[in-house]
């Protein structure tokens, strides 16, 4: 219980007194992490709030609440934006990521996100609500992969 105070106490001061930002390409590995794609499944401690329009770890112990969603609509600060953010099974764009760590449910998912071709990631929405523009040009980049 005191780490876990600890590691948020270090989210919050990260954040400071400005609302302090992760830059957008760490936001989106984390967010791979967490929601996978196509082809990579999502996290299995993620959990759908009762606000059903947000998500939240369900293994972190911060329960559900509106500063727990790790996305949130374009302009709000979510939990993924926090500059030091720990994640429990250590994944990839986490502050506290381990490639040496492997938890019996992340081992081929974390496999997956560390092989993850960095031009993917550029197209993974780290917010809530659609963005028809990065849909439109994901959908273009299946088209041409399913081809080659």
């Amino acid at each position: 219980m005191f780490q876990k105070m600890v590691m948020f106490a270090a989210s919050l001061a990260s954040r400071g007194t400005k609302n302090t930002k992760i830059d957008i390409p760490t936001k989106q590995l984390r967010s791979l992490s967490c929601f996978g794609d196509e082809e990579i499944p999502a996290c299995p401690h993620l959990k759908l709030s009762k606000n059903k329009n947000a998500n939240f770890c369900g293994r972190c112990g911060c329960g559900d609440h509106k500063h727990t969603w790790l996305l949130k609509d374009g302009g709000e600060y979510s939990k993924l934006d926090y500059p030091v953010l720990s994640c429990p099974i250590k994944m990839p764009g986490f502050t506290n990521y381990d490639p040496n760590f492997y938890s019996p449910e992340s081992r081929d998912r974390k496999k997956q996100i560390e092989e993850t071709d960095p031009e993917k990631l550029q197209f993974i929405q780290v917010t809530i609500g659609r963005n028809p523009e990065k849909e439109k040009i994901l959908e273009e980049i299946n088209k041409i992969a399913g081809n080659s």
